[in-house]
Order: structure tokens, then C-alpha cells, then sequence
């Protein structure tokens, strides 16, 4: 699959996006993209992963902070950039309270997702979102804590680099203790989230 420029192509989602007070639109995970699964017992999400400094990044790192947290990777056509197009709006609607948001885009795909690639991808959207790798078992358990489930899919008799991740959408919000709050669908408004999140930033009294 060919590699997707951010740079180039973020400013033509964004115009493909409805504006930050519009009303959400119902959408579907793309080919290769699975819902959120329904949470039927608490989450308990837990990381340590590597930001693109080479930094070891953990869930207790943003202690008197939000985090939202996405997982995909950089060569995904659809879902991934929509996604982070939407977390850079949410960002925008906040306004000084996105101080209080740490936003986060996991990758899958290691392989492929080098710090540094992962350091523009992320800053092509907006340079407060956070990405993070490690190794794969890392991820693995970290993908696992959030009950999100990813696959490589390569066509037989693809090359070894010539293949595609399916990844569950969507993003998790933790509150400032770390703790799992909601998921939000993929494809919900920024206008939505952003009343979730500043609601559970009121309920925390400050």
C-alpha cells in the first residue's frame, strides 16, 4: 500500500469534514476497520510505549490530565487521517481547555511507523497530538488493556512490506487518574466529543 502523505493530503479531509458545530454524522468504519467493541466490564488501560523522542511514555505520565487515545497507523487511507482530522477540530473547539486533553495516536505497525515518520504524520494534523510506538508485544499489551484488536493482511504472494492493518476504530477517553471513561464511535462530531469531555472536566471540579 502506498504510504499516505499527511501533509498533502490533510487539507483536503479537513474540507471533507464537517465544520466543528455542524451535527455528527453517522459513519461506518472503512474496509478493513472494525466498531468499537460495547464495554461490558471496565477497562483497565494500561501502556508503555515510546514517544518519538525515544522517551518511555506510560498511562501514569498525564496525572492531572485527559487523555484521548486512537490506535491505526500511518499507511491507513480512511479511517486513521479522518480520525486525527477530527481529534485536531476537538482540539479547536476546546480552546484553552485542550490544555487539559492529552491527545494520543498509537501505531500498530511498527514495522513501518519509524519515530520519526510517526513525528510528522501526527504534527501534519496538529503538534500536540502525541504518537507513541514500542515493540510489538508492547503494543500487543497495550492494544489488548483497551480491547482493541488489530491484524496484519497481507494478498498472497504480496512482497513482505506490501501489506495492511485492520485495527478497531474509534478513540477512548481516560480521565485524569488514567482511568477508562467512554469510547467515542468513529466519525462522531467535534462538537459531541467536546461536550463529553468538557462535562467529565466539570465533573472533576476544576
Amino acid at each position: 500500500m502506498t504510504r499516505f502523505r499527511a501533509a498533502g493530503l490533510a487539507p483536503l479531509l479537513l474540507a471533507a469534514l464537517p465544520g466543528p458545530g455542524a451535527p455528527a454524522v453517522a459513519q461506518t468504519p472503512g474496509a478493513g476497520h472494525e466498531a468499537a467493541p460495547a464495554d461490558v466490564a471496565p477497562l483497565s488501560p494500561r501502556y508503555l510505549l515510546m514517544d518519538v523522542q525515544g522517551r518511555a511514555v506510560s498511562h501514569e505520565d498525564f496525572r492531572g490530565r485527559f487523555q484521548l487515545v486512537a490506535f491505526g497507523f500511518i499507511s491507513c487511507p480512511d479511517v486513521c487521517p479522518t480520525t486525527l482530522l477530527e481529534v485536531k477540530q476537538l482540539l479547536e473547539v476546546l480552546g484553552d481547555k485542550a490544555a487539559r486533553l492529552q491527545p494520543i495516536f498509537i501505531s500498530v505497525d511498527p514495522e513501518r511507523d519509524t519515530r520519526a515518520v510517526l513525528r510528522d504524520y501526527t504534527a501534519a494534523f496538529d503538534k500536540r497530538i502525541l504518537g507513541l510506538t514500542g515493540h510489538p508485544e508492547f503494543i500487543r499489551r497495550a492494544a489488548d488493556s483497551f480491547r482493541v484488536r488489530y491484524e496484519k493482511v497481507r494478498e498472497p504472494g504480496a512482497a513482505a512490506d506490501n501489506y495492511t492493518m485492520n485495527h478497531t476504530a474509534g478513540m477512548v477517553l481516560l480521565d485524569t487518574r488514567g482511568r477508562f471513561l467512554r469510547r467515542f464511535g468513529y466519525g462522531m462530531g467535534a462538537r459531541e466529543m467536546s461536550e463529553a469531555i468538557l462535562a467529565a472536566m466539570a465533573a472533576e471540579g476544576r
